[in-house]
């Protein structure tokens, strides 16, 4: 249940709140990249040509990104 519910949250970050799981593995999960390391840094090297590159660098940037702040 829980990693339903991280996949479900990331999901939303992604821009794709609305997608059904099957949908869900194959364009968040299922990551057809490898890791390089580099200079003590970790690189994702994605493929060139990816349908889901857009969707999976805004879930990344809003995972890494400083929280928003909340107006009241």
């Amino acid at each position: 249940m829980i990693g339903f519910n991280i996949a479900r949250a990331a999901a939303v970050a992604a821009g794709l709140a609305k997608a059904r799981w099957a949908t869900l593995r194959r364009q968040i999960i299922q990551v057809p990249a490898r890791i390089a390391a580099t200079g003590r840094r970790l690189v994702l090297h994605l493929p060139t040509h990816w349908p889901w590159a857009h969707a999976w660098r805004a879930l990344h940037a809003r995972a890494t990104s400083p929280p928003q702040p909340v107006t009241p």
